[in-house]
Parts: C-alpha cells; sequence; structure tokens
C-alpha cells in the first residue's frame, strides 16, 4: 500500500543557534509538538538526524533519508552558527491523520503563531507526494518536489491538501480532508501552501 509523505520546509528569521528568547520558544514548542505528532495515528515516521545535534542540518548523517538538502531558492547559512530553515520529512498512511495533526492541537497552535519564526518567501511551505510503501523518501524528493510544486502548482508528482491526489494519479478531491472540503481558511482566503 502507498504511503504519503510529506516535506515541509521553512525559512526562519534567526539563525537556529541564535540564544534569543523567540528562538529558544520555537525549539521548545516544535519539541512537543514532534513528540504528539510521533503519536498520531496515520504518522509512520519521520527523518532523524543519527547524532539529533541541533543546528548541523547539513552534515549530519540521514541514514537511510539521505543527505540533507534544501531548495535553490534558500540562501541563508548552511554552518551550525547560519543555519535557518526548519524542514520536516515524514511518512503517513494518507491524507485524512495527516490534515488532523497539521491542524489540530500544538501543531496548530504552532501554526498560529508561524510568522513570529518564519519569513514570508512566496514559496509553497509544503508538498506531498505517493511513495511506495518499500521507498524512503530522501531529502533531495522532498526539495524536488517542493520545486515542483512552485513551478506546476498541484499535480500527482507533488500536492497540497487542497489540490490532493490519490495514489493512482486521480485527483482526490477535498471530500473528507479539512474544513470546507479541503480548504483551510487564513485571512478569508484559501491556503494552497504557498
Amino acid at each position: 500500500m502507498p504511503q504519503l509523505a510529506l516535506y515541509t520546509f521553512g525559512v526562519l528569521k534567526s539563525p537556529l543557534s541564535d540564544p534569543a528568547p523567540l528562538t529558544r520558544e520555537f525549539y521548545a514548542v516544535g519539541e512537543t509538538v514532534y513528540r504528539r505528532i510521533s503519536r498520531h495515528p496515520g504518522y509512520l515516521g519521520h527523518a532523524e538526524a543519527a547524532d539529533g545535534v541541533r543546528g548541523s542540518l547539513f552534515e549530519a548523517d540521514w541514514g537511510a533519508w539521505g543527505e540533507f538538502a534544501v531548495p535553490a531558492w534558500y540562501g541563508k547559512g548552511r554552518t551550525a552558527e547560519t543555519t535557518a530553515l526548519a524542514a520536516t520529512l515524514s511518512l503517513w498512511t494518507g491524507l485524512r491523520p495527516a490534515f488532523d495533526a497539521v491542524y489540530t492541537g500544538r501543531h496548530r497552535e504552532a501554526l498560529n503563531r508561524r510568522h513570529d519564526w518564519f519569513e514570508r518567501t512566496g514559496h509553497p511551505n509544503y508538498v506531498f507526494w505517493w511513495a511506495s510503501d518499500d521507498v524512503t523518501p530522501t531529502w533531495r524528493d522532498g526539495v524536488s518536489r517542493l520545486e515542483h510544486l512552485h513551478d506546476h502548482g498541484s499535480t500527482p508528482h507533488a500536492f497540497t491538501f487542497r489540490h490532493p491526489f490519490a495514489p493512482d494519479g486521480t485527483p482526490a478531491g477535498s471530500a473528507g480532508v479539512g474544513p470546507e472540503r479541503g480548504r483551510v481558511r487564513r485571512q478569508g482566503r484559501p491556503h494552497d501552501g504557498r
């Protein structure tokens, strides 16, 4: 049975190594969110660095998830002292469990604060795609899919909650995924990941 891969990417306003209260708060909230999401029904796993060191994303050993990669438009640092990004790569059983995990509870609270921590880049901040159950998606896969989404919009190759696709590549429709048939409202407009 196919698995749903989810890649998220955001450019932080300050480096991960910044000792300021806002950065410490981002870490504290993030740790709580990750713990809860890892227990959510439908969650299968996520990329974790073998050494677990904060800020050393580019140098870390990610095992089967591959070498850490970022979109071409990311222009901030790549060292432990200068990296200013947050990225996740995870696997889910389907869209509904992923939607529920993202848009409820502590993660929803964190999303409401995202503009405190993240820059507005004009690029999508997440992308989905279907992966075979015997394949572990890599960071490079996530970057490629996110860039494809930016360039082409939602397609079976790379899509959003608002415009999902089934594993066979047919439009999934939005029935059963979120409020207003898949549309998540933000400031009066549908959110499509951009």
